[in-house]
């Protein structure tokens, strides 16, 4: 097997534009640090506008020919990736570890599930079905067909840097649209290596382009307000998402937002409390709790709290932290060390206000941003934990007296991405589902992503959906045609 680079050379140190490896226009770059050690990793091209520009213009160029390819033609190529995917695993794996600091365990997680996109939208690529009617009035046929949306600019967070790209440009590419990605900047090792594998599949130059850059404002403004730009998808903040949303309304863009989440998880007194403290542990601790997904605040019913309460502590603390090159370890670092001071500000600010650390695990003495798993009881409904999305591996467990109040204080928050519901009756578990604010909610289980269902948010968690026959239909816009014959 052909590794997909060399670290010998500059294949991962440099924007990947037009089908070719280049320097950014100043000659600049930035560093890429292992967050566990400090070490470097690389150091990478810094995009300017200027080759933002170039991004976009490559991306145009190829645009109509891309777009007139066969659908199966695409598709067999979107399936040559999700081979190679697979077949680069630990690969692959290995950079996420490195770059991100998850375990190896969820970086060889996030592989398989990143490359299924792929493979989804694969087989989605020749589903993009229109229509044909009669008028009402009888006068004429109305056909409806569904096209490309064009240059698609994809911007992705670092906690995900592998599945969040394949999520978007695997769609993006079955439709028919090109892409330029913007990766974040603290982990584009994997991103650019997704190009060497993109390249290998048999993807045409132009039609994806990688633009790294510490300079994230100038560059993805200046893609977002290229004349040739017409989608924006971007996965991130809400707080960045609004200031990208103003930007791309200025050349008015068809945007799709997955945003930041705030997930309740939801305990009730029926709950199997070993069930639900498993989910618990798999729905906050996936990639150490960075995930906008994550159980964010635990809600538990006041008769069971002390019991599952215990027991979620004795599980995080239970942890193994340390360098996740270390296949046992199941928590790595922090992303940086700006990461590692809000949770302990917002620890430390919740204790402040009468909140009592349960447990906390071990913090790994030497270098790296790492941060003890730790759980908090006796949290006041009121405290601000309870209302920031932390990102790490902190879980704050608040109790109700009544169902009411339960969806209350699940709902008590602007976010409405995802919400877990843990409960040994499956009509009330329903019941609830129907009235929390969410857009993803799971039951009795603590996972709920997959490639074919439909991934998003409401109120400010985003806009539209990615994954499942909606995600190909965000990179497709409708033309109606008036037809008599």
């Amino acid at each position: 097997m052909t590794p997909l680079y060399d670290r010998s050379d500059h294949t991962l140190s440099r924007l990947y534009v037009d089908g070719r490896w280049v320097p950014a226009a100043d000659g600049g770059t930035f560093d890429v640090l292992d967050p566990a050690d400090g070490s470097l990793l690389a150091r990478v091209a810094n995009g300017t506008v200027q080759d933002a520009h170039a991004a976009v213009d490559a991306a145009a160029a190829a645009a109509a020919a891309w777009a007139s390819l066969p659908p199966r033609e695409r598709a067999e190529i979107l399936m040559s990736a999700f081979a190679l995917m697979c077949e680069h695993r630990d690969e692959l794996a290995e950079l996420i570890v490195r770059e991100s600091g998850k375990s190896w365990a969820d970086a060889q997680g996030e592989i398989t599930y990143g490359a299924e996109f792929l493979r989804w939208f694969s087989e989605e690529a020749v589903r993009a079905d229109g229509g044909l009617m009669v008028a009402p009035d009888g006068d004429k046929k109305i056909i409806s067909i569904l096209q490309p949306i064009g240059v698609s600019i994809l911007i992705t967070p670092w906690n995900f840097p592998a599945a969040m790209a394949t999520r978007k440009i695997a769609p993006a590419l079955a439709a028919g649209c090109t892409v330029v990605l913007k990766p974040a900047s603290d982990t584009p090792l994997t991103a650019l290596a997704l190009a060497v594998l993109m390249e290998r599949a048999g993807t045409p130059a132009g039609v994806v382009n990688v633009l790294p850059s510490r300079r994230s404002g100038q560059v993805a403004e200046a893609m977002l307000l290229h004349p040739a730009a017409r989608k924006l998808s971007f996965t991130g903040s809400t707080e960045v998402g609004k200031s990208l949303l103003e930007i791309a309304a200025r050349n008015v863009l068809d945007c799709s937002m997955e945003l930041g989440g705030n997930a309740p998880f939801v305990v009730f007194e029926d709950a199997d409390i070993g069930t639900a403290v498993e989910g618990a542990m798999i729905a906050k601790m996936r990639n150490g709790g960075a995930s906008c997904i994550a159980a964010n605040r635990f809600i538990v019913a006041a008769s069971i709290a002390s019991k599952f309460s215990r027991a979620l502590a004795d599980a995080m603390a239970a942890l193994r932290v340390g360098h996740a090159l270390d296949r046992s370890v199941q928590l790595g670092p922090m992303i940086n060390a700006r990461a590692v001071e809000d949770l302990a500000t917002a620890v430390a600010a919740s204790v402040a206000s009468g909140s009592t650390v349960l447990a906390t695990g071990t913090r790994t003495e030497g270098p790296g941003t790492f941060f003890p798993p730790t759980v908090l009881t006796d949290v006041s409904p009121d405290d601000p934990i309870l209302h920031v999305e932390l990102f790490g591996p902190v879980a704050p467990i608040v109790t109700f007296e009544s169902d009411t109040q339960a969806i209350e204080l699940a709902n008590a928050t602007p976010f409405g991405l995802a919400a877990y519901v843990y409960s040994g009756d499956l009509a009330r578990a329903l019941r609830t589902a129907e009235r929390l604010d969410a857009g993803m909610i799971g039951i009795n289980r603590g996972f709920i992503s997959d490639p074919a269902a439909p991934f998003g948010g409401v109120k400010h968690s985003g806009l539209g959906r990615e994954g499942g026959h909606e995600g190909l239909l965000e990179f497709l816009e409708p033309k109606y045609i008036a037809v008599e014959w």
